[in-house]
């Protein structure tokens, strides 16, 4: 037998129920428990949920436009091909985080690099359905 295991007897010598004891006939005693009064948190030493997600970085994107085109025509793009997008001249630029659709602006420039101003953001409602 495994030294681990309790015999019948064992068991009945430590609890005081034996096969021929009824649990039922034995007399229970409940009492509620008291718990010490909970005291308010230092707030400035537990960061919220919000605060563990600041430092995450995330990939921003801005696309121009969009268009599709056949595997003949990629295949004869070269220097000073010309590809035709799917947004007209000063229509808003989409700004995208991880691939999600969150604002539109437009696109100004800053020293010598591109930026974008944002116009419009996305409502909660239309980032939640841009997520399914």
């Amino acid at each position: 037998m495994d030294q681990l295991a309790i015999t019948p007897e064992e068991l009945a010598q430590l609890t005081g129920i034996t096969p021929e004891t009824n649990i039922a006939d034995k007399q229970i005693t409940a009492r509620p428990v008291q718990f010490a009064p909970l005291k308010p948190a230092a707030t400035a030493s537990i960061p919220t949920n919000l605060d563990l997600l600041l430092g995450v970085t995330l990939r921003v994107a801005v696309e121009l436009g969009r268009t599709k085109m056949s595997i003949e025509s990629i295949l004869k793009l070269g220097p000073g091909a010309v590809i035709e997008l799917d947004k007209l001249a000063g229509e808003p630029v989409d700004v995208l985080v991880n691939d999600r659709l969150i604002a539109r602006g437009e696109v100004v420039v800053i020293d010598d690099r591109f930026g974008v101003r944002i116009t419009d953001i996305l409502s909660p409602a239309q980032r939640i359905n841009s997520l399914q």
